[in-house]
């Protein structure tokens, strides 16, 4: 039985992303949030020192109205479309994260406390961590020509090769990170 609280199905939530790109298509539009970070500097004087960030911010308006769109959405789903029960995690990744010393998402948060909390926010390996982490997200962003949004949901939707080999590098990441380095760092 369907229902509006909890996580929506795969079939509703994937009609309405691929309803989203037949119209950004047909516009001749493309998506992708980490546009809008470039967008933004832009707007705050970037330009004036960087190359980069150079161009006709204008033009993107639309996008930005995306952003606001994700921002209004993501507030409207957690206060009236969630039953507060948060993420829904399997229990041998509870048992993992547990044998890390990392707490679960229990309250309808999407990161755990470990991350979050103010007492982690002191503590100088959460805070490398969280650094390099948004270095490394970044630099990557901009050396493979966009984000997971733009490369998964827009260069799949086209056809586009380099998207296919970006998407299996992020996935290849994801991966070494949570098998591989996250233990390494938390154990």
């Amino acid at each position: 039985m369907y229902s509006f609280f909890g996580t929506w199905p795969w079939y509703i939530s994937g009609f309405i992303i691929g309803a989203v790109m037949l119209a950004l298509i047909y516009f001749g539009k493309t998506f992708g949030m980490s546009s809008n970070l470039r967008t933004l500097c832009t707007i705050m004087g970037a330009g004036k020192t960087s190359e980069f960030f150079r161009f006709d911010w204008k033009a993107q308006r639309w996008n930005l109205v995306v952003v606001l769109g994700a921002m209004i959405g993501g507030w409207l789903a957690v206060t009236f479309l969630s039953d507060g029960t948060g993420v829904q995690l399997n229990p041998k990744t509870v048992t993992e994260l547990q044998q890390m010393h990392i707490d679960t998402p229990t309250k309808g948060e999407l990161l755990p406390d470990a991350f979050t909390s103010a007492e982690a926010l002191q503590t100088p390996k959460i805070i490398g961590i969280l650094l390099l982490g948004g270095l490394l997200v970044g630099f990557g962003t901009r050396y493979a020509g966009g984000c997971t949004s733009g490369h998964a949901i827009t260069g799949l939707s086209n056809l586009q090769l380099p998207s296919l080999i970006a998407v299996i590098g992020f996935f290849i990441g994801g991966l070494v990170m949570s098998w591989f380095l996250l233990p390494l760092i938390f154990n």
